[in-house]
């Protein structure tokens, strides 16, 4: 399936989309005041060791200290020298030491003021600080070198045996020593000279992280991760892509200089777009960002699901809505649910959903029917580059699992809670806002305020009140022996009044 990756660059933003067939299948955004601290090393100072639950506080110069776990500490070290008393002097640790072998209490290898390199591998959500590991790991275009491991891996997606030990044995020849290496995806049929590249690159910028380290002032950033631009390039590129498409000068040359000095063997050109419509226009993408975030998704055969994300978990619903079907029920369900599946999963992905999801499926009364959508999910969710965890289907057609969360949510990073409403996404109605006040002029008229009582509120509330609720008004004007006139205020939102005294 022929792909276009699409740049949209500014100084105060960059987009990124991935075209399938002209159809929008990936995007990503990132503002330039939120830039991505994934994949940034930093000498930190620890600040607080908890025994109680194992972990550790960081300060690596940030608003919030940066949690770290004990698990992220001793996980797979080997040989190493990147922990550091306050003296820079190295804490050696035996070869072949390793959280599969011994796992030491955290308070017995982290003390308070200790320096330390580490990486964060978690972006600060919420009120929560970055989650961050000292075991370090290096990304290039084939390879991730691991500079604190022997380890040797090989991705997942590569599921040919054959191609697995093909590559373990170019990465066993061609590995500096005490150096482990994980193949990527990418990588894949790539030969010896291709591979080549990243073992010469890679040790190489550890060597230079380690000596930027020396002469970092703690708490300090000692190595950037690559900006968004050249990060999907290094990870999203693949042979199938048949144009690049940026409306930057500047980061056309910079994705050029890119593709020339670390894959030169790909051949696809990087075009600058030079038309004055704005790109995503020209390609139709702005539209389809806009409905990402929407509510209620609208499926082909006229049935919809309703996503409501909140900061611990996402919850879908599934409906048949406009879609009756031609022969049954179970039928019409299962065809609804099964093209709920595929929307699912692409709005997951498309809206960078993440923790714990909630899929309520229309209730199927047969068990194979369930064990259709089921499967279904969970093949639509391996094409998902998070990681995913799936739950069968329950009898009443829930399904629990989870998402890798790697940064903000689409929502997350584009919305901020309504003004109005403060975040519950509706208002009162119009007629509780009334009652309110009926109950408002009533505790005010028991002060004994002399003279006229003055309601001051929003035209469609002030509507109501005198035309529906007109009767009432009297009413209360005989119970509580005032006078109550009604005023119209604008710039204000139908839940907020005033009720004021006149003499």
């Amino acid at each position: 399936m022929p792909k276009e990756i699409i740049f949209n660059c500014t100084k105060y933003e960059t987009r990124i989309a991935i075209l399938e067939d002209r159809v929008l299948s990936s995007f990503y955004v990132e503002r330039i005041d939120e830039r991505s601290i994934a994949g940034n090393i930093y000498k930190g100072r620890v600040v607080r060791v908890i025994p109680g639950i194992q972990a550790a506080f960081v300060d690596i110069g940030l608003d919030r200290s940066a949690f770290l776990y004990v698990a992220d500490i001793y996980s797979e070290i080997s040989d190493t020298d990147f922990f550091t008393n306050g003296d820079d002097d190295p804490i050696e640790y035996e070869q072949g030491e390793s959280s599969e072998q011994y796992i030491c209490p955290i308070e017995d290898i982290l003390k308070e003021g200790q320096e330390i390199l580490v990486q964060v591998s978690k972006e600060p959500l919420g009120s929560k600080g970055a989650r961050i590991t000292s075991h370090i790991s290096l990304a290039g275009r084939n390879l991730v070198a691991m500079p604190t491991s022997h380890h040797i891996g090989i991705s997942r997606k590569i599921t040919n045996e054959q191609e697995r030990h093909r590559l373990l044995e170019i990465i066993e020849k061609l590995r500096p020593e005490k150096y482990g290496f994980i193949a990527r995806t990418v990588s894949e049929g790539k030969g010896e000279d291709e591979l080549r590249g990243d073992f010469d690159y890679l040790p190489k910028l550890w060597n230079t992280i380690r000596e930027n380290s020396r002469h970092t002032k703690t708490p300090g950033l000692v190595h950037r991760e690559l900006s968004m631009t050249l990060r999907s390039i290094r990870d999203l590129y693949t042979e199938d892509v048949e144009r690049i498409i940026v409306d930057s000068e500047e980061e056309h040359r910079e994705l050029t200089d890119f593709m020339n000095s670390f894959m030169p063997y790909m051949k696809s050109s990087i075009d600058l777009y030079k038309d004055n419509i704005p790109i995503f226009d020209t390609f139709g993408i702005e539209l389809d960002i806009g409905k990402l975030l929407d509510k209620k998704v609208w499926l082909k055969s006229g049935g919809y699901i309703v996503i409501e994300e909140t900061e611990a978990l996402c919850a879908i619903d599934v409906n048949t809505g406009k879609y009756v079907g031609k022969k049954n029920m179970e039928e019409t369900i299962l065809k609804t649910n099964m093209e709920a599946v595929k929307e699912i999963a692409y709005q997951l992905r498309m809206r960078n959903t993440g923790g714990i999801i909630i899929i309520d499926f229309i209730d199927m009364e047969i068990g194979a029917n369930r064990e259709k959508v089921f499967n279904a999910l969970k093949a639509e969710m391996e094409k998902d580059r998070s990681k995913t965890s799936i739950q069968k289907i329950s009898e009443i057609g829930l399904v629990e699992m989870t998402r890798q969360r790697r940064r903000k949510s689409l929502k997350a990073t584009m919305c901020e809670p309504c003004p109005c409403c403060e975040g519950r996404g509706t208002l009162k109605s119009r007629a509780s806002v009334c009652y309110e006040i009926f109950r408002e002029l009533a505790r005010e008229a028991s002060r004994d305020i002399a003279g006229t009582l003055c309601v001051l509120a929003h035209a469609e509330v002030t509507t109501l009140l005198l035309e529906d609720e007109n009767n009432m008004l009297k009413d209360l004007e005989k119970s509580l022996g005032k006078k109550i006139i009604v005023e119209t205020i604008g710039g204000t939102h139908w839940e907020n009044f005033d009720i004021i005294p006149v003499q």
